[in-house]
């Protein structure tokens, strides 16, 4: 693995907007405007590191099912903050019915520096975004700038033949709905929606857009509705759970939910048994598990305990996006007691490549190992502020 800086292509910005994301820039808090999509540097990886990569992540998603299943089996969903009786007991049938529910993708995010082996941070199998600039412009990069050479990047034709092959677990009757929240200013979610939305045109499927916002209930049949009071019976909503059930709707989602096998009236993607994977304590859950695993960092649910004064720790919300709420603490330092419930994980500095901190960002398409994206920040904690660079394979 290695970082190399490069001169950016003349109308870089136009030609990635082109090509799908329509925020090349992030405005920072002093109002300037400064390049999310970085081509002024790229990294470059050899096949076998790629190839070792690729292993490691789909044995840690192996893992993470075995997690998931742990907790179903042993009645934990409570140390995920799941405690209504009615939404563990829903979360608990999808599980059991996954093979019956279409499930997409996911995103593994990754300490890795190509000096040791790759650690887990953490999994979002719910809302993953960065997907639009890991599986488009990122590739129209490499092919103009490096012709002939390689990437990993087989998300777009693993996404179509996805839901080509998932159509058959889509109720019959209507478009499948494509969601997003109507809150999102920035676009990212709009954006990486209406990708998707284009996957599953291309899968062949019939597809709709509305916003969270725009979907209705109808009182008189008990179902949700478009703004054309049609019948909403499946969507894809890039929307936590966790907020689809606490809302002022949380009851008529939990009364309609298709948990697979016509069990409801709405069919929700990605499934309520992704609740069980985009959780921070899904990591203590596998560090209990697998203790010791060269990919896993030490991770706890009652607090640091031995990290406080060796290692160092992150305590990170059970829940959230974007690095918020999370905080860094050295070894050493006093213990900050946390009101809400965390997920206490050995600190483990980001690598520092030319000043810049790094993460990968993995991503699985139906359980397969399917691309790379590649974030730089400043500090430790991957936020807002972001950088995303491409990569190539020579």
């Amino acid at each position: 693995m290695e970082r190399r800086t490069t001169t950016p292509r003349p109308g870089w910005q136009r030609t990635v907007e082109d090509q799908g994301l329509i925020y090349p820039l992030t405005r920072h808090p002093d109002g300037t405007l400064r390049p999310y999509w970085d081509e002024s540097a790229y990294y470059v990886f050899s096949l076998p590191e790629v190839e070792a990569l690729e292993e490691v992540v789909e044995e840690l998603h192996a893992m993470c099912l075995a997690a998931a299943g742990h907790i179903v089996r042993q009645d934990r969903l409570a140390d995920l903050g799941i405690t209504d009786p009615r939404l563990a007991a829903l979360v608990a049938e999808a599980w059991h019915r996954r093979d019956e529910l279409p499930s997409l993708y996911g995103r593994f995010d990754l300490r890795y520096a190509g000096d040791g082996p790759a650690k887990l941070l953490e999994y979002n199998a719910d809302t993953p975004t960065s997907l639009v600039e890991a599986a488009s412009p990122q590739w129209f990069w490499m092919e103009e700038r490096f012709p002939g050479a390689d990437q990993w990047n087989s998300l777009h034709e693993r996404l179509v033949d996805a839901w080509r092959k998932q159509a058959r677990l889509l109720p019959p009757g209507g478009p499948l709905y494509f969601a997003h929240s109507a809150g999102d200013e920035l676009g990212e979610d709009l954006m990486t929606v209406a990708y998707l939305r284009e996957t599953a045109d291309q899968a062949g499927l019939a597809t709709d857009s509305i916003s969270v916002e725009d979907i209705g209930w109808d009182r008189l049949s008990r179902r949700f509705v478009d703004k054309k009071l049609r019948f909403i019976r499946s969507c894809f909503k890039l929307y936590p759970w966790e907020w689809l059930t606490t809302d002022r709707f949380a009851p008529h989602v939990l009364e309609t939910l298709d948990n697979g096998g016509g069990t409801g009236t709405t069919l929700w993607i990605e499934p309520a048994w992704k609740m069980l994977l985009s959780n921070k304590a899904l990591l203590a859950v596998l560090w209990e598990l697998y203790p010791g695993h060269p990919n896993l960092l030490p991770a706890y649910l009652d607090g640091p305990r031995e990290l406080a004064s060796t290692a160092g720790y992150v305590a990170k919300p059970l829940l959230g996006r974007e690095g918020a709420g999370v905080t860094i603490h050295e070894p050493g330092s006093a213990t900050a007691a946390r009101q809400e419930p965390c997920c206490y994980q050995e600190l483990a500095p980001l690598p520092a490549f030319d000043g810049n901190r790094v993460v990968l960002g993995a991503w699985v398409v139906e359980g397969e190992a399917a691309g790379l994206g590649i974030r730089e920040s400043a500090g430790l904690v991957t936020d807002e502020y972001a950088r995303f660079l491409p990569h190539v394979i020579l």
